[in-house]
């Protein structure tokens, strides 16, 4: 029970990586605030949670006021905030060729500025609780695949977001912010883009070993044990990291999956 007690934002949690983040926190003993857009499948998130674990809110993360609705639901419900997952993210397809204006500043929206004004929000209340923020990124802020241009660049951004806030609201206001970066995982959406993208059903079942060292790729679930050791008390003072979660050396150049 490493999370007892505390109260957490997870955004984008009706579906892959939040859903499973937002299951084990309160598997830790933690109590949460369920968000994304598929009001049925969030419906079924907090029914098998217990409604007194979880509470539901259905809203586009870029909505003017959908921060402040996140952290009053928070108080409302539990009376009190101590964590802010920041997951939800628009993963679109783009290179020079296909990215327009518009795109480019919806993908940045989501991806980048909607991330810190929930934190804006929130700290007040982090504070409070002397809380933290974990930002989950992605592999591709690195540099990027060759069609994921605008998802690549705004995770570049939420990395500077990130390091930046991990210093000055730790010193200013007691407040840890810290991002995993993630590598490849087998989500609900991830196996449907890739079939949309003209892959076989079972493409995950035949991947390259330069791909996949172990066989297979990463798995939300493996995601939230990671989060939940930044999200807790025993990751102390460590405020400004960027953790790279994949399953071979990283740093640059990322293959395309296809």
């Amino acid at each position: 029970m490493r999370l007892q007690h505390k109260v957490i934002i997870v955004t984008g949690s009706c579906t892959g990586i939040g859903k499973a983040i937002a299951r084990r926190c309160v598997a830790e003993g933690a109590r949460v605030v369920v968000h994304g857009l598929e009001r049925e499948l969030g419906e079924a998130i907090v029914a098998s949670l217990g409604s007194d674990n979880a509470v539901l809110h259905i809203e586009e993360i870029t909505a003017d006021n959908a921060p402040q609705h996140l952290v009053d639901l928070a108080l409302k419900t539990f009376g009190r905030l101590d964590a802010v997952v920041n997951n939800a993210a628009m993963v679109v397809s783009s290179n020079t060729q296909t990215t327009d204006l518009v795109l480019f500043r919806k993908v940045m929206e989501v991806n980048a500025l909607a991330p810190f004004a929930l934190i804006k929000v929130a700290l007040p209340h982090l504070q409070k609780q002397h809380g933290c923020v974990l930002n989950i990124g992605s592999l591709n802020a690195w540099c990027g695949e060759p069609n994921l241009m605008a998802y690549s660049v705004s995770k570049g951004a939420l990395v500077t977001l990130t390091r930046n806030l991990g210093d000055t609201l730790h010193r200013e206001s007691g407040v840890r912010v810290n991002q995993l970066n993630l590598g490849w995982v087998l989500t609900e959406r991830e196996i449907q883009r890739k079939h949309e993208q003209g892959m076989a059903d079972d493409w995950y079942n035949h991947l390259p070993p330069e791909l996949a060292p172990s066989g297979r790729i990463l798995q939300p679930e493996e995601i939230a044990a990671a989060a939940v050791y930044w999200l807790a008390d025993e990751s102390g003072p460590v405020s400004g990291q960027i953790v790279d979660l994949e399953q071979y050396p990283f740093i640059g150049r990322n293959l395309p999956k296809n």
